[in-house]
């Protein structure tokens, strides 16, 4: 475990404000973002994942072009979505793209598909919602074959069918990694299994430990279905200060408003902060506290479920981009050594 097991970032890119409370432009959080994969990389940070957002909140509606960026400017950092909404793309074109930022970024691409929490994606591009289900399942059966880098014969209910059509630009080294990120459907756990694909599983409520039947279904689905082992890794919500106090006073206000605004729109109520205490507490799915608070937290979920990755979501709402520079920094510099030094203590 102690030599396996990879620490990453995830973000979606949230809007965030200056120091008067004031939103930023979606251009400067772009910006910003650019920065922020640079400073993870200069951590020793292992992955940066930007999700696929398509309203105001979000500044990110194209993650691999942000990603590019990052590339260019970067080294060792592998570089991906947090999720790619496949349902509501072409899975030839997402290949492509990923496949480009592959050969951009010298083999560091990686991509997370999935159906997306959000539904903004499916009236924009034209699609179904009422297909939401079916959709993914197709698309992610095309973009499964055009993975192989074989001339693809293949036909569907959504689309013209495809007769020895071969897709450019291939990977270079080997196949594109692809992993597949679910929020608990004991159905999307099998259907990644079935592919043979890793397992992200999104845990962003509640204890992590209840998530171990999950990964044991996982390994007894790839069992089933002849394939070979796969990583799983988790993504769930944090942020890292000088001590518990303060990075949960930083975060409590901007948790809030996030939490509030989508529970607005979902019919949830808003969160109160004994439930946020709560999610902060030894066994919730918010990682937030000091670098070691945080680090044990996070050695726990690793040991519980047997990682490969964690990821830890660092952008939370209107959380301002100094804070989350400084979060990052903590990450790399002080968490990812003591979760290393803990897993190896045990091992």
């Amino acid at each position: 475990m102690a030599q396996q097991l990879e620490l990453g970032l995830d973000t979606f890119g949230d809007v965030t404000s200056d120091e008067s409370g004031t939103p930023l432009p979606h251009a400067e959080v772009i910006r910003n973002l650019v920065e922020q994969g640079v400073l993870a990389d200069e951590v020793g940070l292992d992955f940066i994942g930007i999700g696929e957002h398509h309203r105001e909140d979000f500044a990110v509606s194209a993650p691999e072009v942000v990603l590019a960026a990052i590339a260019g400017v970067t080294k060792k950092i592998h570089l991906g979505s947090a999720v790619t909404v496949l349902s509501s793309d072409d899975p030839i074109r997402v290949f492509q793209r990923f496949s480009t930022l592959d050969a951009l970024s010298s083999g560091r691409a990686e991509v997370i598909l999935g159906r997306g929490s959000f539904t903004e994606s499916f009236p924009l591009f034209g699609f179904d919602l009422s297909k939401y289900e079916q959709l993914f399942e197709e698309k992610l059966d095309l973009f499964a074959a055009i993975r192989k880098q074989e001339p693809v014969t293949w036909s569907g209910n959504f689309r013209t069918p495809l007769t020895e059509q071969s897709v450019y630009p291939p990977v270079q080294h080997g196949l594109l990694k692809t992993w597949i990120g679910v929020g608990g459907s004991p159905e999307s756990v099998v259907r990644a299994a079935r592919y043979g694909l890793p397992l992200v599983l999104a845990i962003i409520g509640g204890e992590s430990e209840r998530f171990a039947p999950y990964v044991d279904l996982f390994h007894r689905a790839l069992a089933q279905f002849e394939q070979p082992m796969q990583p799983v890794a988790v993504h769930s919500p944090g942020h890292i200060g000088a001590s518990d106090d303060q990075a949960k006073e930083e975060l409590w206000p901007n948790y809030f408003a996030m939490m509030s605004r989508i529970g607005r729109e979902r019919g949830w109520a808003p969160p109160s902060r004994e439930q946020f205490e709560h999610e902060a507490g030894p066994t919730g799915s918010l990682y937030v506290g000091s670098p070691e608070t945080v680090a044990k937290k996070i050695a726990q979920t690793a040991k519980q479920l047997g990682l490969a990755r964690f990821d830890l979501k660092y952008s939370n709402g209107p959380l301002p981009h100094a804070s989350m520079m400084k979060s990052i920094e903590l990450y790399g510099t002080t968490v990812a050594p003591l979760v290393r030094e803990l897993l190896a203590s045990d091992s």
